[in-house]
């Protein structure tokens, strides 16, 4: 049987590695030539065999050295590319567009903190509607430079589009958004978060043509209402994530409605400082929503203990993130229901709950009572104290977050005195010296 010795055209050997991972590396006197007998690999290798080597690298590092190896196996990398993060111009995006042939998401995003003059354009966003053809993924959040002319240009040159965040592109009016809608029938998320020219005409256009849609980001629109929330999900029934944080025009109405229509499909809703929002729609996602896992109804003032626990009774078996702070009505009996029955609860926000006292932790400290909950803030609650926490701690092993600030019977040396002991690795916020859990902000 006969064994060829294969080389790289950059006269580097090729060294078989005995992890799944293929390794170069590079000998202290590499040859010039390759050995008598040998071959090349790219003389015995065809495309379709290095990308088959290709697809077995799991990570994007170990894709990355792949391409290192020679312009070929460059373009080959390159071509397989489906990911791409990028601050380039109309120019730039042009050559990025004839080397990532099959591009599948392209993240132009920007940071608050960290962007750039004049940042993306309508130009080139033109360039990116003719060029990209297999682009499913867009990310133009904070991209403040667009306007609704750059959506009409890739409403019209990606029909294929699934996912588009326009978050915070304060130019964008129902204009641009509308096209998108109109174009796009196989959107599945759009994010317009911060865009307050956005009105329920966007709503409409949604439901009639994007029946697919799974996700739509809101916060802050504030021209937002429960008629156009009516007739979104008149089209839209498969709703999965629904984020209406700040959008202060909505109330009962429109969540109800929600609830019935996208009851088997609705996972998370947000509604954070929607004072409008009230019982009936607690009452109502409890009703129809079994399968809801994060709802947030922080500030929501309106809010009783019955239709709490009725929301922890219906959804006992899904709900993991609840954020109900500054919900003043809210007290002790509610906490007690969501302890005894939510097990799979990780997330529990009840900051400024001002009525929450230790007993809404009477029913934990026993071997029946073990929960999974992972992050617990009950900041500015001046009625809990050490005792309370105690409780706490021996039915929530897995904490990992607990914050109790402004709460002025628990610090950190009355629980000290009291023997208290935390989770490893539990981080504890005595007096704010400690960021938040993303899940918190």
């Amino acid at each position: 049987m006969m064994f060829h010795t294969f080389t790289f055209a950059s006269k580097t050997p090729f060294l078989p590695s005995s992890s799944a991972n293929l390794q170069i590396r590079r000998p202290e006197n590499p040859p010039m030539e390759p050995e008598e007998g040998g071959a090349c690999i790219n003389d015995r290798l065809g495309d379709d065999e290095l990308q088959a080597v290709l697809s077995k690298l799991d990570h994007d590092k170990d894709k990355d050295v792949f391409g290192l190896v020679c312009k070929r196996w460059l373009h080959l990398q390159s071509t397989e590319r489906r990911k791409l993060c990028a601050r380039a111009g109309p120019h730039m995006l042009k050559r990025i567009a004839a080397r990532f042939t099959r591009l599948f998401e392209l993240d132009l995003s920007q940071s608050a903190s960290r962007s750039f003059y004049p940042g993306v354009t309508d130009s080139d966003l033109s360039v990116i509607a003719a060029a990209f053809s297999a682009l499913r993924v867009l990310n133009l959040h904070n991209c403040k430079g667009i306007t609704d002319k750059g959506m009409a240009a890739i409403a019209s040159g990606l029909p294929s589009l699934q996912c588009l965040d326009a978050s915070y592109c304060r130019k964008l009016t129902d204009k641009g958004l509308l096209s998108v809608a109109k174009g796009c029938h196989d959107l599945r998320a759009l994010h317009v978060v911060g865009c307050r020219f956005v009105t329920d005409a966007l709503l409409s256009s949604l439901s009639t043509n994007c029946k697919n849609l799974e996700e739509l980001g809101l916060q802050g629109c504030t021209n937002i209402t429960d008629s156009g929330l009516t007739v979104l999900v008149e089209g839209c029934k498969r709703l999965k994530h629904i984020d209406l944080n700040k959008c202060s025009n909505i109330g009962d109405i429109g969540v109800s409605n929600i609830s019935k229509a996208c009851s088997s499909s609705l996972l998370t809703l947000k509604l954070l400082d929607c004072y409008k929002i009230g019982d009936k729609s607690i009452f109502s996602l409890a009703e129809h929503c079994k399968n809801l896992e994060a709802l947030v109804i922080g500030g929501c003032r309106d809010l009783s203990d019955e239709s709490i626990k009725s929301l922890a009774s219906a959804c006992y078996n899904s709900l993991k993130n609840l954020r109900m702070d500054w919900c003043l009505n809210v007290s002790d009996t509610s906490l007690d229901c969501i302890f005894s029955v939510c097990r799979k609860l990780e997330v529990l926000d009840v900051g400024c709950c001002e009525e929450i006292t230790d007993a809404a932790f009477q029913g934990l400290g026993n071997e029946d009572s073990k929960m999974n909950l992972k992050i617990l803030r009950i900041s500015n609650c001046p009625k809990i104290t050490v005792d309370g926490i105690g409780k706490l701690l021996k039915s929530c092993e897995a904490l990992e977050y607990l914050d109790v600030r402004s709460c002025p019977h628990v610090s950190e040396v009355r629980c000290h005195e009291a023997g208290l002991q935390f989770p490893g690795g539990c981080k504890v916020n005595f007096v704010g010296s400690l960021a938040e859990p993303d899940v918190l902000r």
